[in-house]
């Protein structure tokens, strides 16, 4: 099955299913996968039951009528965790696998690691794995055009491979808006004895050595979890605060980055370190003092900015875009105290599975404070918002687990309380890292 034409979506026949029109009072048949078993499908259709109730489904599915039996339920909620509902994507439906598999006999495992579902049943193994777009059935691989995903904690997946992987047939009623499902497991036949020959004596032959096939390694399944270190060179940053109206990093400014993808309660999530440092000149002059007391004369030295800040994210959609919060210090080299506060963001990490990939992130920090001591011996809070961000992109560098790694980041200090003046850094930079 390749594409959905004109409203109907025709689902191959594996293993030689009966065939039904769901009727749409008033309208013409829609038609479905058709197999050997037509007419005994058909006669079961003329039965004169009435039409079932479909429902309402919430937005963006559609309901389900699997061998007659409506398993879309009412009102709109999970049956014992299960999608009950089918999904459109574009020209492509997608419907829940286990809830789908286990009505037609079928043991349906997840393994949360490589986020690979098999389903089994004598006669057929299906294998499917989030976001990949291929399904592997009896060991074939073929093609999907839409890859399976997870849709409110559960796998779903084209309906291409219900009705190639365990023979079903599937049809798409586009006035009706539902998708019909019809399974019926073909009797096991009976093996008929064969008969015995007489044996006839055979000279016994000479034994020829038997070779002794060399073993093909096992594929090593893909990692979804990325792992890796980065350093970058930040070139010619340009600086704005009360020691800088603009002045250009010479040397010494640069960015250090690790992150990891781990799995936790089913769930993908990512821990992160971040540290930037700014070096520029200041150019001997008088300086706001804190406080916004007045000003004082500082000579000419090479000024220090650094901040670093984790963060903990959880995957909100793919490929690796992730949520969180992050905890962000700060420091510099002129006398001012440590600042440090809690924030939230929001982070794309680069995916190192790929030659090419771009990345980026937003961070925001809406108080990072710390103690500052007056001459007078008296204490007040310096306190500032932080607003960190980055994009880049990495080019992996054959299978040596090496990349390149460019782009642009900077922040923009805002001043709350006591601070001098606003700050912000800013500049393109360059470098290399290693994935795990």
């Amino acid at each position: 099955m390749k594409r959905l034409s004109t409203g109907l979506l025709v689902a191959l026949v594996a293993l030689g299913i009966g065939t039904t029109s769901v009727l749409a009072q008033g309208t013409a048949k829609a038609k479905g996968n058709i197999g050997p078993f037509a007419p005994k499908q058909v006669a079961q259709d003329q039965s004169g039951l009435p039409p079932a109730d479909f429902g309402t489904p919430p937005s963006g599915e559609v309901p389900i009528l699997f061998n007659d039996r409506h398993v879309y339920t009412k009102p709109d909620r999970l049956k014992e965790n299960r999608v009950l509902a089918a999904l459109v994507r574009g020209n492509i439906i997608l419907i829940p696998l286990r809830s789908m598999f286990e009505q037609m006999g079928a043991t349906v495992s997840y393994d949360p690691a490589s986020r690979t579902v098999d389903v089994s049943k004598p006669g057929s193994d299906v294998k499917v794995t989030v976001g990949q777009p291929e399904v592997v059935i009896n060991g074939e691989s073929r093609p999907l055009d839409v890859p399976p995903e997870i849709y409110k904690g559960s796998v779903v997946v084209p309906v291409r491979v219900i009705s190639e992987g365990m023979g079903a047939y599937v049809q798409w009623v586009p006035d009706r808006r539902i998708v019909v499902v019809r399974y019926i497991p073909l009797p096991v036949p009976t093996p008929v004895p064969t008969p015995v020959p007489t044996p006839v004596p055979t000279p016994v032959p000479t034994p020829v050595p038997t070779p002794v096939p060399t073993p093909t390694p096992s594929p090593v399944p893909k990692n979804p979890y990325e792992h890796f270190v980065v350093g970058d060179y930040i070139f010619s940053p340009k600086v704005y605060n009360e020691f800088s109206p603009g002045n250009t990093g010479k040397g010494g400014s640069f960015d250090a980055r690790a992150a990891a993808e781990f799995p936790l309660f089913g769930i993908p999530w990512m821990v992160e370190d971040d540290y930037r440092q700014w070096a520029y000149p200041h150019n001997a002059g008088f300086v706001t003092v804190i406080g916004d007391n007045g000003s004082s004369f500082v000579p000419s030295f090479t000024a220090r900015d650094t901040d670093n800040d984790v963060r903990l994210g959880i995957k909100v959609a793919s490929p690796r875009i992730y949520i969180g919060v992050g905890y962000l210090s700060r420091a510099e080299n002129y006398g001012y105290p440590r600042q440090n506060g809690f924030g939230f963001g929001a982070e794309k990490l680069p995916d190192l599975d790929q030659p090419f990939s771009i990345y980026g992130s937003i961070w925001y920090y809406p108080t990072v404070s710390g103690p500052f001591t007056f001459p007078d011996g008296s204490t007040d809070s310096l306190q500032v918002s932080f607003l960190k961000y980055q994009v880049g992109g990495t080019w992996l560098l054959g299978g040596s687990g090496l990349f390149l790694d460019a782009g642009f980041l900077g922040d923009a200090i805002r001043n709350k309380q006591l601070m001098p003046s606003s700050a912000a850094h800013a500049g393109g930079y360059a470098g290399f890292g290693i994935k795990f």
